[in-house]
């Protein structure tokens, strides 16, 4: 197929254009007297056009299959996604005039649904997280469309040299704090794109900084790293919406990572409870896998004296998810009990360890 280069010409401009228009997010300084001499950090992502730090994805995304030639003019996009890349991906199709159609499974939150409708997309369910992405193959070859397939080209479509990349921004971001070189950076797998993206830089501008990758229950990302082995599979799924995948996916690179962590659901969501009290708003859970992977590193560095900071991400707002995490029965019911990881933090609050 012939690529028609005016078209592309346009739609990298409109994608530029955009880019242009957007501000950087926040780096926001959490307020945590318990920790003399140890500074931590959320990189606010919610403040994107579509709430959340996928939407650099989705931008990387549409930049490389067009520059590709994989997308044309009047070209369908399809992706799998448990939500938050594909209202991304719904947004930057309306820019560029394009079909978009996003492949979910049924338990996606609502909420993400109706962001991808709104922005003119179709989603189309499935009952179960592993059938995304052979559904995602067929609807792309039955309607000649592009699987943008996010799970294996977000490693690859941003640039980790630099170029505005999310690592680029938090290091630019903390130049003028007191401890500019962060001693940890803690990110939680969805792709694996953003841990590698942040990986990378790190290596390649010669940082002594360390990466601590974050994993929720019934990921096979953390067993991985551990084992080496390529066939893990699991067909117990993730509920920390966004992250944790059911096999190992290929944009997850384990070889920039320094450590992995498992973090249990009830710390996670108990975390964005507790992280409301400290900025009076909401976070997705992915958010509190984040934090919580970010105190037990801080709490364990004020434990051997050690200084520097910490920086982590934000990666969604909790708006999303007011019928799933900021539920009570559905958290009683999907999660358990979060009170003990909440007053466990209460307690990391006042003294700097976890009880």
């Amino acid at each position: 197929m012939c690529s028609d280069h005016q078209w592309m010409s346009e739609a990298i401009r409109l994608i530029e254009a955009d880019y242009q228009r957007s501000a950087d997010t926040h780096l926001i300084k959490l307020d945590l007297p318990c920790l003399d001499g140890i500074d931590v950090y959320l990189k606010d992502e919610s403040t994107h056009p579509t709430g959340s730090l996928k939407h650099r994805l989705a931008r990387s995304l549409f930049l490389y299959a067009i520059c590709n030639g994989w997308v044309n003019r009047g070209t369908p996009i399809i992706e799998s996604s448990s939500g938050s890349t594909a209202v991304s991906e719904a947004y930057f199709a309306r820019l560029l005039g394009l079909p978009f159609i996003a492949v979910m499974p049924k338990c996606t939150a609502l909420k993400k649904i109706e962001q991808i409708e709104f922005y003119g997309g179709k989603a189309h369910l499935v009952e179960r997280s592993d059938q995304i992405y052979a559904e995602s193959q067929r609807l792309a070859e039955e309607l000649g469309g592009h699987y943008m397939d996010q799970f294996t080209y977000a490693e690859r479509a941003t640039d980790w040299r630099g170029n505005n990349n999310i690592a680029n921004a938090i290091f630019n971001q903390m130049q003028l704090e007191r401890y500019p070189v962060p001693t940890w950076v803690v990110m939680s797998p969805g792709t694996g794109g953003t841990s590698a993206t942040i990986g990378r830089f790190i290596r390649y501008q010669k940082h002594a900084t360390k990466l601590c990758v974050v994993d929720p229950l019934n990921s096979v990302f953390h067993d991985f790293y551990r084992t080496g082995d390529k066939q893990l599979t699991s067909t117990v799924f993730s509920k920390i919406e966004g992250i944790g995948r059911p096999r190992v996916e290929p944009s997850f690179i384990p070889g920039v990572i320094d450590e992995m962590r498992t973090i249990e659901d009830r710390a996670s969501v108990a975390t964005i409870y507790w992280l409301e009290t400290l900025l009076g708003r909401k976070a997705g859970a992915s958010t509190g896998t984040n934090l919580y992977g970010a105190l037990q590193l801080a709490s364990e560095m004020a434990q051997r004296g050690e200084r520097g900071s910490i920086v982590t991400l934000l990666c969604d707002g909790g708006e999303r998810y007011l019928d799933t995490y900021y539920d009570s029965q559905w958290v009683k019911d999907n999660i358990g009990d979060v009170q003990p990881y909440f007053a466990q933090l209460e307690t990391f609050q006042a003294t700097g360890r976890f009880a």
